[in-house]
């Protein structure tokens, strides 16, 4: 798990992003999506909207004001975005350094041996 500090208005949160935070966090990008794709749906998808950004929003310590919550939700979301790309390049660095290592190891599979 990962602890995260946001500070918003001059008020300090914790955040602790967890894979539950982070299905959260994409749950509402894919419902934000689907309320602009198509505004008609906006009132069948608005309540899950507000069920998804309190379940966000119960993450956060202390409680967050009701002034401070778009702000909290947009904050959580970028830090989320931050921490999923920072994942993304570990993996890539990794898989480059895993293969860069294989091809520098010795093949033997062609080598015939003499005696």
């Amino acid at each position: 798990m990962i602890i995260q500090e946001i500070t918003l208005n001059g008020k300090k949160y914790r955040l602790t992003l967890t894979d539950q935070l982070l299905s959260d966090v994409r749950r509402l990008k894919a419902l934000y999506n689907a309320a602009y794709e198509d505004p008609e749906s906006f009132e069948e998808v608005s309540s899950a909207i507000s069920d998804t950004i309190n379940q966000i929003a119960s993450a956060v310590e202390p409680a967050v004001s009701d002034s401070d919550l778009d702000a909290l939700i947009q904050a959580v979301m970028k830090a989320v975005d931050e921490k999923s790309k920072e994942t993304e390049e570990a993996k890539a660095r990794h898989a480059e350094e895993k293969a860069k290592a294989e091809r520098s190891k010795p093949s033997t599979k062609n080598k015939k041996i003499k005696k």
